[in-house]
């Protein structure tokens, strides 16, 4: 086992690696970091996610529901490398927790079912990964089990994801009988022994030799298609790509993300683990590769590249509560940070003090005196850090851009058994530690309502309070968040806004036009606001506080108090008195004023809708379509695979709820599905 850690006196970031395991539920993540962290020696058993002894899913939660739920980090060496992993979820439901370690990773590895391929959440992890411009290299698991085939899973990578899938390995062996892969890089062969262990390195065998020589070759055209080096050298006499040509092409390709390189293999039997390892370290990049993290100070933007010599800004990016305190995670992006050092969080203008530093093992930590640039390390002492803070320096201020919180979408009203205190610490120590939860009081029934990402992402967080020592809570049917739009607009509505008090007055006159953001027939979500005044007739510091008069009124629709999206607003006209015109008198016009147009407009409630993919025995696709089809569900396509149909529907977010239990009794068990939001849709009449 290679797993010294050597130290690059020159640039000693070039021997870290922060990456990422992303992929869709179940399709072996958690195996894989658990097979890393085994071959690198850092753990010395093999843990099972069926067994609930692994290392990255600790939480008792992720142990008995078998899935990961919180990104979990751990840190292991490999030929002289410190490699630091996060360990995503894959379910739809905790996507923010995969937003926000994106946020702070160098790299990833996508992890794909060779039978399934590219699936919805695959999907939906790797866009988030695009957004972010983070590095991925491909690893195809599973390639032991009934109906694997990695060429079908490349083929899904490759109409699905868009990049251009650059296989560096061939299976030796199929299904069952898989048991090594030939290295087209440097053309040898690796097999595994049934246990698992240390790979025996050979050459290629004789009935592979063609095949293998034919795949290096359409791997060399494919990366010489893409790398103006690697082209010419393959052009030239007597043709072909040295292996040293070869790798260095590869990795160019994997940074700027015009290629990804796809491995193959088998984590539940330990095959494929070691030269997904060396891929990682030889493709992805170290911290002093990537660009160089922006902020602003004042207005203006700055940058700090990764050197351990400047000064110090770094990420919060999760905040856990643990039984010895409580726990940032951050990012160190520039300078050094040691033991009692104070830092300064620019968003809340404190000042905070680190009493501790520590090396994170999922749930066991070991301290440090130090952490430098491109460190991701946990801190003890910080108090009012949240998520996507930044920490700096006192005398180098800088503020970070802190990962996009995404929108919840579902909500449950929940309370107490008894009148306590304790259920609202609870809940705004849960919203503290996961951004995507919010807790509000309905003003109405004056119940406490706590909204989601889904109703897993809302069943862990109250199981979470009852685990954690809270009081006993009683949870409400889930409800979606509503959205109203414009579905006809009016033009020319008038508003004069005039107010006197005795004192300095109120007035401002203001001209609408309200119409609907899509084309006709279709609902697009945002708000855009324009003038088209002339003339100064409303000076251009009103118009500011008109558009913020505007935003306000979106808060609540005139259907049913729910938020207006999908508009847009153009001030046409509009008046001002020498005197008793301001911005407050502007802001107060645009705010009445558009809740009076809103009035006027023809509205359209929208419900969240979900696109959902049902995996089914080919016997049971009746019984499910018509149940799709009574839940309101469209179906958009059907697929046979290996035995199975994989049905795709757009179905309203509410209609899903229960559905899990009701596709198994159709089913015998044996059907699952996934969604993930895609938008919203009208919603139908109430009854």
């Amino acid at each position: 086992m290679r797993t010294e850690l050597r130290t690059n006196p020159v640039n000693p970031l070039a021997a870290v690696r922060n990456l990422g395991i992303l992929a869709h539920v179940d399709a072996g993540k958690t195996t894989v970091t658990e097979r890393i962290l085994f071959a690198t020696g850092t753990i010395h058993r093999r843990g099972e996610v069926h067994d609930g002894t692994t290392v990255t899913d600790f939480d008792p939660q992720e142990r008995d529901r078998g899935i990961t739920i919180f990104a979990a980090a751990v840190s292991c060496a490999w030929d002289g490398h410190r490699v630091n992993l996060i360990d995503t979820p894959g379910h739809v439901d905790f996507a923010d927790e995969v937003e926000r370690s994106l946020r702070v990773l160098d790299g990833a590895i996508a992890v794909f079912d060779a039978v399934a391929g590219v699936e919805p959440q695959s999907e939906s992890v790797w866009r988030q990964a695009d957004r972010h411009g983070v590095p991925r290299i491909a690893f195809v698991n599973k390639l032991d089990r009934a109906g694997a085939d990695l060429d079908r899973a490349v083929e899904s990578i490759r109409t699905r994801l868009h990049p251009a899938p650059l296989v560096v390995q061939l299976p030796i062996g199929t299904e069952d009988g898989f048991t090594g892969v030939v290295d087209l890089v440097r053309m040898r062969a690796l097999v595994w022994a049934d246990d698992g262990g240390t790979a025996t390195v050979g050459p290629v065998p004789r009935e592979l030799r063609e095949p293998a020589d034919r795949r290096r070759h359409a791997l060399e055209e494919a990366v010489a298609a893409l790398h103006p080096g690697a082209l010419d050298e393959f052009c030239a006499p007597p043709g072909g790509l040295s292996d040293a040509t070869l790798a260095g092409a590869l990795r160019d390709l994997t940074l700027s993300g015009e290629g990804v390189v796809v491995l193959c293999g088998s984590a539940y039997r330990n095959r494929g683990i070691e030269p997904l390892l060396d891929a990682a370290v030889a493709y992805l990049p170290a911290p002093s590769e990537v660009p160089a993290v922006r902020g602003t100070h004042q207005g203006t933007e700055q940058r700090r590249p990764a050197d351990p010599e400047g000064p110090f800004a770094a990420l919060a990016f999760k905040v856990t509560a643990t039984a010895t305190g409580r726990l940032t995670h951050v990012r160190v992006y520039s300078g050094t940070i040691e033991k009692g050092d104070t830092v300064w969080d620019p968003a809340t203008r404190r000042t905070e003090r680190v009493a501790r530093i520590l090396r994170v093992m999922a749930d066991r930590h070991e301290p440090l005196d130090r952490a430098v640039a491109g460190d991701i390390v946990a801190v003890v002492g910080l108090r009012s850090a949240r998520p996507g803070a930044t920490l700096c320096a006192p005398d180098a201020p800088l503020l970070l851009e802190p990962p996009a919180a995404a929108e919840p979408v579902v909500s449950v009203a929940v309370e107490a058994r008894r009148r306590t205190c304790r259920l609202a610490q609870a809940l705004a120590r849960l919203a503290e530690e996961d951004p995507s939860l919010a807790v509000r009081t309905d003003a109405e029934t004056g119940q406490t309502v706590l909204s989601g990402m889904g109703e897993l992402h809302l069943e862990v967080a109250v199981e979470k309070i009852r685990r954690d020592g809270g009081p006993e809570v009683t949870v409400g049917r889930p409800r979606v968040a509503l959205r109203e739009t414009v579905a006809r607009g009016v033009t020319g509505f008038v508003h004069r806004h005039v107010h006197q008090t005795g004192g300095a007055g109120q007035f401002a006159h203001v001209v609408l036009d309200v119409e609907a953001l899509g084309h006709e027939g279709e609902y697009a979500a945002g708000f855009e606001f324009r003038s088209a005044v002339t003339g100064g007739r409303v000076p251009q510091e009103y118009v500011r506080a008109v558009e913020a008069g505007c935003r306000d009124a979106l808060a609540e629709g005139p259907l049913g108090g729910h938020p207006v999206t999908g508009l847009r607003v153009t001030l046409t006209d509009g008046s001002t008195h020498v005197k008793d015109s301001s911005d407050t008198a502007f802001r107060t016009a645009g705010r009445l004023g558009l809740r009076e147009a809103l009035r006027a407009c023809a509205m359209t409630l929208l419900e969240p809708v979900a696109e959902v993919t049902v995996t089914v025995p080919e016997d049971a696709v009746g019984g499910v379509l018509g149940d799709l089809a009574a839940r309101r569900g469209r179906v958009t396509g059907s697929a046979a695979r290996g035995g199975v149909a994989v049905l795709t529907a757009t179905v309203p977010l509410a209609e899903l709820f229960g559905y899990a239990t009701r596709l198994r009794g159709r089913t015998q068990g044996r059907g699952t599905f996934t969604a993930r939001p895609s938008g919203h849709a009208p919603a139908p009449p109430a009854r």
